[in-house]
C-alpha cells in the first residue's frame, strides 16, 4: 500500500467515525446488564451518557423487576414536549423506543404488572401496556396534585401532592381493602418542595426530596427508616455523596437492590446502594 492509498484509507476511517451519531468513543449498540454501563462505586456517575442522559432533560429512570426494560422521561429541549422512553433488552442488546407522552412521574410496581402515573396507571398486557386508567375517586381529587406515586410489595402507596403545600401521603391495605390516604409525619413533611417519594418493596425505608435549612442548597434527597414499632424514623440527609448545592430529586433503588438512581441537572445519576446501609442507624 503506497502513501497516497494509506492516507485515503485513514481519511475515510476518520470520516466514518465522525459520522457515527453516538460519537467515536461510544458503542453503536448497548449490550449487557444495566444498559452495558460499568457499575459505579459510592461516587455518583451519569447513567448511560449519550443514550439515556443526553442534551435533553432526562430523569425518573427505573428498571422492570426482571431488569430487562428501563424506562425514563425525556423533555425535548427543542420541542419542549415530554415523552416516556424505554430501552428493552433483546438478545442481550438494548433497543430504544418511545412509549408515548409522559403522564405524571411514571413508576413501576414491584411485581412489574402496573405502571403508576400519578393518580393514573397502566396495566401490563401481552403487547406492552394498556390504555391509561384512573386510580379512582380516592386519588382523582381536583384539590390534589399527585406527581409520583410509588408502591410496596404489600400494595402500600406513598405519593406527593404539590397542590397542598408539597406534602406526602400514605395509603395502606388492611383486610384486603385500600385505606384512605393519610398525611405522613413531620419527620417527612417538613421543609419546602417535599415530593417524589420512593417506598422500598419491603417497606423498610422511604426516600424523598425536600429543601431544608439544614440541607446543601436546593432540594436534597432524604431517607427515613421504618422502626420496630412500625413508625418512621427521623429524616436523614443522604449527604454530600449524593446532594450538592444543585437540585437532586426522584431517588429510586433498582429491583436487585444494588444501585441508587436520582436526578440532577437534567440527567440521571447512579451510585452503589451501599450508601443506604451506611446510613441506617445501628440498633
Amino acid at each position: 500500500m503506497n502513501q497516497i492509498t494509506l492516507f485515503i484509507a485513514l481519511l475515510l476511517c476518520v470520516i466514518a467515525m465522525s459520522n457515527n451519531s453516538y460519537g467515536h468513543d461510544k458503542p453503536a449498540v448497548l449490550e449487557g446488564p444495566y444498559l452495558g454501563q460499568k457499575p459505579p462505586g459510592l461516587t455518583p456517575e451519569v447513567f448511560a451518557p449519550g443514550f439515556v442522559s443526553t442534551e435533553h432533560r432526562d430523569g425518573n429512570g427505573f428498571f422492570t423487576p426482571d431488569m430487562r426494560e428501563f424506562y425514563f422521561t425525556r423533555k425535548n429541549n427543542k420541542t419542549k414536549k415530554w415523552s416516556l422512553v424505554t430501552f428493552k433488552s433483546k438478545n442481550n442488546q438494548w433497543h430504544e423506543s418511545v412509549v408515548g407522552p409522559r403522564v405524571g412521574r411514571p413508576f413501576i410496581s414491584p411485581d412489574g404488572k402496573i405502571m403508576h402515573l400519578g393518580n393514573k396507571y397502566m396495566e401490563r398486557t401481552s403487547n406492552g401496556w394498556s390504555e391509561v386508567k384512573s386510580l379512582g375517586p380516592m386519588f382523582e381529587r381536583e384539590d390534589w396534585g399527585i406527581m409520583r406515586l410509588s408502591a410496596s410489595a404489600k400494595g402500600t402507596y406513598v405519593f406527593d401532592d404539590y397542590k397542598n403545600n408539597d406534602v406526602i401521603r400514605i395509603s395502606t391495605i388492611k383486610n384486603d381493602k385500600r385505606q384512605p390516604p393519610k398525611l405522613m409525619g413531620s419527620q417527612i413533611n417538613s421543609g419546602k418542595w417535599t415530593a417524589h417519594p420512593f417506598i422500598s418493596p419491603d417497606e423498610s425505608f422511604i426516600m424523598w426530596d425536600s429543601e431544608r435549612q439544614s440541607g446543601f442548597g436546593e432540594s436534597d434527597v432524604y431517607i427515613s427508616f421504618k422502626q420496630q414499632d412500625g413508625s418512621w424514623g427521623g429524616a436523614i440527609n443522604l449527604g454530600d455523596k449524593v446532594n450538592t448545592d444543585a437540585q437532586e430529586n426522584g431517588a429510586y433503588v433498582t429491583p436487585d437492590g444494588k444501585y441508587l438512581l436520582f436526578n440532577r441537572h437534567g440527567d440521571i445519576y447512579w451510585l452503589d446502594a451501599k450508601i443506604i446501609k451506611m446510613l441506617r442507624p445501628k440498633e
